[in-house]
């Protein structure tokens, strides 16, 4: 049943239709018998016409039984229908239930580290939009695709009884139709392909001309910008057009070839070429008359039935990919981490197997210390920080939280160890309660409202349609720094020993600035703290910083000393103080 797919044994749409593919066999034969069902009636017609016709009295019993077999096949055609399309739907909501269940444990399971290199919105295409497109599959294609074949069968086989010279020649569109589509769609698959990267460019040209419009128009390169979303718009049009034109000509002759008239001229020619040579009576042209233009109305049904195979086959590939993406190994006896002090021992690490992103990393936060990474960017800062929570796990070397490695536990005891607060924030669609709440759902609404309180946004709570209930990008809509006070709540509440910091107040505007960074004062107080500066004058009170460059730490100690010793540290302080100079000057 994984028609266009391959080996349905081994193939992603075989895999994934393997629980439903016994009623799919079921549905396909009732729609089978409800097809050819559905042609009686039209042979019936042709019938009713030779006893109506026929020389001498009309034989009234004959004519009432055809008339009553019409009814009956009708009948029959309605109970299958209904039967194979409820057979189909309830097989594909169950697929659909079996498929959102699994897809769901498996991205519980995956490391923080797989979404980091993947955007939103291809998970979310993989959980829904994919398995919509089998929706089409499962509840349509397949019933619509057997009623597409048996139909012109069943017709074209009568019609071979009545007179297989007017036969071949009603066939003869549907043959040259066929070849016409074959030609026709030559190559679609790679053109398919090619079109939706070009129309994946427009799509990222658009995003980053939105997203960025405001600093484009700062610096003075909005028609650049613009510029290139244009080309690449333009790109996209030019290959659209000429792929469409060059089946202009095929189109339209198919059109022709497949229309319901040009059927009817044919065997209307060719009728009354064999009536007039005796060859055939008229009464056999009217069982042609009443089918053979619709011999090739089904090959439409199969056009789309392919392409709704081609997009399904992709969209299981993509569902079994994630369904396959690999999981961080989990300890059979797992065990929670105690105390605070971190360790790095010899830690390395690589995202592809090959190239090495940290080497040799030898590193010991103590607890109620600040460390701090800096580093030119590429040089490890943001990978060394998520090793922390396992968000990958290292190659080489191990961590360990109060002596124990993080791959001796799981996720649930290892986050409640360790907690991060990152620049970019994510709110749930869900009540900003159960957004502070995340980490611990069975928080009371006091507890939630002291974090708050302490992450400075419970009065900018207070002022939303519903408080603590208005639910996030819905009637709670919230800037990129009150949403970052939001999550330093969440930290707050969770209260892990440990906390991974990635300098929250990077892109804060000054007033934001501020209530972070008394947020941040109420969170830190007290705990492990490992902070990725991308501003160097909010770390100078740091207990150490490490300087890292080419995934080694290079440098180490406390502002004053690192920049006593001139090197890289110093150079890297040098430049952050002209560029704050420039903003100021810039500023008046």
């Amino acid at each position: 049943m994984a028609a266009g797919s391959g080996d349905t044994k081994t193939s992603p749409m075989g895999r994934l239709l393997a629980p439903v593919r016994g009623r799919l066999w079921l549905a396909c034969v009732i729609q089978a018998i409800g097809a050819a069902a559905g042609v009686a009636p039209f042979i019936a017609v042709a019938e009713l016409g030779r006893v109506l016709l026929a020389d001498g009295p009309v034989d009234q019993g004959h004519a009432w039984w055809i008339v009553g077999l019409a009814v009956a096949a009708l009948a029959v055609r309605l109970v299958c229908l209904m039967a194979a399309g409820g057979l189909t739907h309830f097989a594909d909501l169950d697929l659909q239930l079996d498929l959102r269940r699994k897809m769901a444990t498996r991205l519980s399971r995956l490391p923080l580290g797989w979404f980091d290199a993947r955007s939103a919105g291809l998970v979310k295409k993989a959980l829904q939009d994919d398995i919509t497109v089998l929706h089409h599959l499962v509840g349509h294609s397949y019933t619509n695709l057997t009623s597409a074949i048996v139909t012109p069968v069943i017709a074209f086989g009568y019609l071979l009884w009545v007179d297989w010279r007017l036969a071949l020649a009603a066939a003869v569109p549907l043959v040259c139709g066929m070849a016409l589509y074959a030609l026709q769609f030559r190559g679609y698959g790679e053109k398919m392909a090619a079109y939706n990267a070009a129309l994946g460019d427009v799509n990222a040209a658009a995003v980053e001309f939105v997203q960025g419009i405001a600093v484009i128009k700062t610096f003075g390169q909005a028609r650049k910008a613009y510029g290139r979303f244009l080309e690449r718009t333009k790109a996209c049009v030019t290959f659209f057009w000429e792929w469409v034109r060059g089946m202009l000509v095929t189109a339209a002759a198919s059109e022709i070839v497949l229309s319901p008239l040009f059927s009817l001229v044919i065997v209307l020619a060719a009728g009354l070429l064999l009536v007039s040579a005796g060859l055939a009576a008229p009464v056999d042209l009217l069982a042609f008359v009443v089918l053979a233009p619709g011999l090739t109305a089904p090959i439409l049904t199969l056009s789309y039935a392919q392409n709704e195979m081609m997009l399904a086959s992709q969209a299981a590939r993509r569902i079994v990919g994630l369904l396959d993406a690999t999981t961080l190994p989990e300890p059979a006896a797992p065990k929670a981490p105690q105390g605070g002090v971190v360790v790095f021992e010899k830690v390395g690490f690589s995202y592809d197997g090959e190239t090495e992103v940290l080497k040799d990393i030898d590193l010991t936060l103590e607890p109620g210390t600040v460390t701090a990474l800096v580093g030119p960017s590429g040089s490890g800062k943001s990978t060394l920080a998520r090793l922390l929570p396992r968000f990958w796990d290292v190659k080489a070397g191990r961590i360990t939280i109060g002596g124990l490695d993080v791959r001796e536990t799981v996720p649930e005891q290892l986050y409640a160890q360790v907690g991060f607060v990152f620049q970019h924030v994510q709110l749930l669609r869900a009540s900003i309660a159960e957004n502070i709440a995340l980490g611990r759902p069975d928080a009371s609404r006091q507890e939630i409202e002291a974090a708050a309180r302490a992450a400075q946004i419970h009065e900018r709570i207070l002022t939303l349609p519903r408080g603590y209930d208005s639910v996030a990008e819905d009637d709670a809509r919230l800037s990129g720094g009150e949403a970052q006070r939001v999550s330093i709540a969440r930290a707050l509440l969770a209260d892990a020993p440990v906390l991974v910091l990635d300098e929250a107040t990077a892109f804060a505007d000054p007033d934001s600035e501020a209530a972070i960074q008394d947020a941040l004062s109420n969170l830190i107080a007290g705990r492990t703290l490992l902070v990725i500066a991308h501003r160097l004058h909010t770390i100078t009170g740091a207990d150490q910083i490490c300087v890292m460059d080419e995934g080694r730490i290079v440098e180490r100690g406390r502002h004053d000393d690192l920049l006593a010793a001139g090197g890289l540290y110093a150079k890297l302080w040098t430049a952050s103080e002209s560029a704050l100079g420039a903003r100021a000057e810039a500023a008046q």
